[in-house]
């Protein structure tokens, strides 16, 4: 556990006094002795303790810079756009430094960092028992062929929220949805676009976004985006715990291409697998004017690929800047750098605790899928 770096001085004086007159009355006084030092196990001065704020559900130790692995080689300039659309919905107690921020850019990497290290003071975030390590994981945003109507192979639906979804807690289930004409007929009319995977539709759901290449009734092709709009109200279960579970793949296994490829493997299986997370998303139809943008998480900005994650809201608030200190997949390489926290899932609870957003395409889903790595984390806070 680090400790606010504690130090003394002590300083020793010595006179000897070696002058002589014939004519000195007086004897002159011996020098004084030297004191001893304090016997062995003697009382030392109490270490200062360290600075703690405590949150819900952390608590944060006051720290130096030089405690930030790699702080001095991150580039800083990549986070500024991510700092920028926090700013626009600030906490309140980021409102004077976004005040600060608005409408500037700094010239170089270490002139951002001065600009940080003038205005924050780094927290290094541990559970409320004190430990420093926890875990990271990651998301992306999926990318899917889709059509308007249904046809061919395209003929899984996503679903808009249903009309009655307010008054049945909780709602059908997935299996339920899939299978009971009654929950059929609840959800008429509210399709918005039909993919061909059902675990295309499945990964749309459990990341809560996602882009759709569409193919509208009269062959125009868009890129639109299908965000969050609710859920049936049952638990989300993880697909790859019950094959885990069911003996089908050894725990550490079950990443999102792991996952797929078992699905391929066993077709006749494949609803089994679904049902076993009886959670259904609903979503809404979003343009999509700029690509280059991410969506809105849970601070309601849009969410910058590599310099956004999702944490539990009563660790860490939203519109904080947060140093991260973990590896990449299946790799030794480090990914030491500087984030925003603008988002939350409901499987990311706890004090060292993150999702980090990969962003979109085929590398992103790669990275993402397999992100399961040690995480220490400072939050960075006004001064």
């Amino acid at each position: 556990m680090m400790k606010i770096p504690f130090g003394f001085q002590r300083c020793v004086a010595a006179a000897i006094l070696g002058v002589l007159a014939a004519c000195v009355s007086e004897p002159v006084s011996p020098p004084p002795t030297p004191s001893s030092p304090p016997p062995a196990g003697a009382d030392k001065p109490a270490p200062t303790p360290p600075v703690v704020l405590q949150r819900g559900r952390s608590r944060w130790v006051k720290a130096d810079w030089s405690e930030l692995p790699g702080w001095e080689t991150d580039a800083a300039l990549d986070w500024w756009p991510a700092l920028q659309r926090g700013c626009d919905k600030p906490p309140l107690e980021w409102a004077r430094i976004c005040v600060d921020a608005r409408g500037i850019t700094p010239a170089s990497d270490a002139s951002a960092r001065a600009w940080i290290r003038q205005r924050m003071q780094p927290w290094r975030v541990e559970s409320t028992e004190g430990e420093a390590t926890g875990l990271i994981t990651g998301y992306f945003e999926p990318l899917v062929e889709a059509r308007r109507v249904p046809g061919g192979a395209f003929r899984v639906p996503l679903h808009g929220v249903p009309g009655d979804l307010a008054s049945r807690k909780p709602y059908w289930s997935r299996q339920q949805i899939a299978t009971l004409p009654i929950a059929q007929a609840a959800l008429r009319g509210t399709t918005l676009a039909y993919v061909a995977d059902p675990l295309d539709a499945l990964v749309l759901q459990i990341q809560g976004s996602g882009r759709l290449q569409l193919t509208e009734a009269n062959g125009q092709r868009k890129l639109l985006r299908v965000a969050y709009a609710g859920h049936n109200d049952h638990p989300y279960r993880s697909v790859g715990k019950w094959l885990i579970d069911q003996g089908e793949l050894r725990s550490g296994e079950a990443s999102w291409p792991a996952i797929k490829a078992w699905a391929r493997a066993n077709p006749k299986r494949l609803d089994e697998m679904l049902w076993s997370n009886p959670r259904y998303v609903f979503f809404r139809e979003e343009a999509l004017p700029d690509p280059s943008l991410g969506p809105k998480g849970a601070q309601n900005v849009p969410l910058t690929p590599g310099r956004s994650i999702a944490v539990d809201a009563q660790s860490v608030p939203y519109g904080t800047p947060v140093w991260l200190d973990t590896t990449e997949p299946l790799a030794s390489t480090p990914l030491r750098r500087l984030v925003m926290a603008q988002d939350t899932g409901s499987a990311i609870v706890g004090a060292v605790r993150a999702d980090y957003f990969w962003g979109w395409g085929d590398t992103a889903e790669q990275q993402a899928g397999r992100m399961k790595q040690p995480l220490r984390m400072w939050v960075l806070w006004p001064r």
